[in-house]
């Protein structure tokens, strides 16, 4: 069981719907008989993705739009023509986002590029097709996909730990609001997946690494939790239980509370601590 409003003749928009997590969960949004709206960059990767989700629901309403989440005037376009045509959009998976890597002075240039992207636009999105959502009076859930980098903070990649941190601050907030309004049927949830083999992140791998979860594995766990009341959706994989996670982010809250370091758990003086005291067992 999984959320109502994943339901036959829905309305789905699915941001980074082009391949990875957005193409899996377009495929499964079409095979509920939803009709997918699938964003993205590139008309040959929109084509190849249609064409996908064609092979397992060849009856689905699928359209494409090449579209710049980072465009504000795009972005508008894009809802007036969704609401203009159907009055409603049920779900929004605001998923896209890059990761060319990043350096804490910016001497890739990356910075904003990834910013623009990942957390601005993605807010864009949330704001612009949220607002519509929750004047349409329909019911309505709104999945914004974060990263576990953006509560644990690994080093290595700032940029993209900041516009996901900053996207889980979003989401608390957008979901927080939606709660407090009289009458409002739209909900927000926060989508957290863990090490999963996409185009985003296989890096120069050309095969699946044995601990990460495909696409599929990530969409399907989703989907089961989005049947709960889970705003969390913590996804495991195949190196990283939840009992893992649940250790890795009580640490990181814990350099706030006793003052630790910044980053402890990969702090010099601090990091053989962490791995004791995340073996101990609960």
């Amino acid at each position: 069981m999984t959320h109502p409003v994943i339901a036959e003749g829905n309305i789905a928009v699915v941001t980074g719907g082009g391949s990875g997590i957005g193409l899996a969960a377009a495929t499964r949004f079409a095979e509920a008989g939803m009709v997918v709206a699938i964003v993205d960059r590139l008309p040959e990767r929109l084509a190849a993705a249609k064409a996908t989700i064609a092979e397992t629901a060849p009856a689905a309403t699928v359209l494409t739009f090449d579209t710049d989440i980072g465009d504000r005037d795009a972005v508008e376009a894009l809802a007036n023509d969704l609401f203009g045509r159907y009055g409603a959009v049920h779900l929004l998976l605001d998923n896209a986002g890059i990761q060319p890597g990043s350096d804490i002075f910016d001497t890739r240039g990356t910075f904003d590029a990834v910013l623009r992207t990942n957390l601005v636009g993605a807010i864009r999105v949330a704001q612009i097709f949220g607002e519509r959502m929750v004047a349409s009076g329909a019911p309505g859930l709104v999945v914004v996909t974060g990263s576990k980098q953006g509560i644990t903070m690994p080093p290595g990649d700032p940029a993209y730990n900041v516009s996901k941190a900053g996207l889980k601050a979003f989401t608390e907030a957008l979901q927080h609001d939606l709660r407090n309004r009289d009458g409002c049927r739209v909900e927000a949830r926060l989508l957290i997946p863990g090490f999963v083999y996409t185009a985003l992140t296989k890096g120069d791998r050309t095969e699946k690494p044995a601990g990460a979860w495909t696409p599929e594995q990530t969409v399907d766990f989703m989907l089961e939790r989005l049947g709960t009341e889970e705003f969390y959706i913590l996804c495991p994989d195949g190196e990283v239980t939840r009992a893992i996670d649940q250790k890795r982010i009580a640490w990181t809250a814990g350099d706030i509370i006793e003052n630790r370091p910044p980053l402890s758990r990969w702090h010099k003086d601090w990091a053989e601590k962490f791995k004791a005291w995340a073996a101990k067992p609960d």
